[in-house]
């Protein structure tokens, strides 16, 4: 049984007493612990890296002071306003003329003085016949033309006209009487009596002129002679001013 040492646990009578060396305990086995294998680094399996998140940066607040944000909106409103494209002068040629106790500044149709012969002359002469009024007129002055200069700095727009306008007939009315001024022609109702094309027609009060009859041009009558029904009952209307200045 390969049984090399064998001691009994209690003391067998007629035994041969034991050997002392025999009876001293064993030293306790130490076992010494084996240290692992290396490992080889470049055979360990790789570890993958975790994905690097994207940096996002976020705007933040401006730090800068109400004043200091609010300084574009300032200068924006500071800026100056862009001035209004300047108007050409307006064009047009007046002539004033005289029949009985009437007053007539024409809008002359082509902007040259009338001739005997002309249609928008011969329409003048049949207007104040049917009025009661001389049918040859008299030419008072030279015919009003604006511009006054085709080349000049000073002002030729439509306010210096009407007051240039409404000046040379202050003058002219002061040398005679009138019991009533006509006025012939968009140009002339707009810078004598203050008015526009809805005024055809009718009688308007002028401050500095007195008494004013709005009528179209010679021109648009004979262009469209529908409207002379029109100017015609508006005469009616008026016919007695100037009449009972004759009387």
């Amino acid at each position: 049984m390969q049984v090399v040492n064998w001691l009994p646990r209690t003391e067998l009578p007629f035994a041969a007493p034991s050997r002392p060396e025999l009876l001293e305990p064993l030293e306790p086995v130490v076992v010494e612990p084996v240290a692992p294998a290396p490992v080889a680094e470049a055979a360990a399996a790789p570890v993958a890296k975790p994905a690097e998140r994207v940096k996002i940066e976020v705007p933040r607040p401006s730090t800068a002071s109400p004043r200091t944000a609010a300084k574009p909106v300032e200068e924006a409103e500071e800026a100056p306003v862009a001035k209004a494209p300047v108007m050409p002068p307006p064009r047009f040629a007046l002539q004033l003329l005289r029949a009985g106790r009437c007053l007539l500044l024409v809008e002359l149709p082509t902007g040259e003085a009338f001739q005997s012969r002309d249609p928008a002359y011969l329409l003048l002469k049949d207007m104040l016949r049917a009025a009661g009024l001389p049918d040859s007129p008299q030419i008072v002055g030279e015919p009003v033309r604006w511009p006054l200069l085709v080349r000049s700095s000073m002002d030729q727009g439509p306010e210096a006209a009407r007051d240039f306008v409404q000046g040379f007939l202050g003058a002219r009315l002061e040398e005679g009487p009138c019991a009533c001024l006509w006025l012939i022609g968009l140009p002339a109702v707009r810078f004598a009596g203050e008015a526009d094309a809805e005024s055809y027609n009718r009688e308007l009060q002028v401050e500095g002129l007195g008494s004013v009859w709005a009528l179209p041009g010679l021109e648009l009558l004979m262009e469209e002679p529908r409207r002379k029904a029109d100017v015609w009952q508006a005469m009616r209307r008026l016919m007695a001013r100037w009449k009972e200045s004759n009387e």
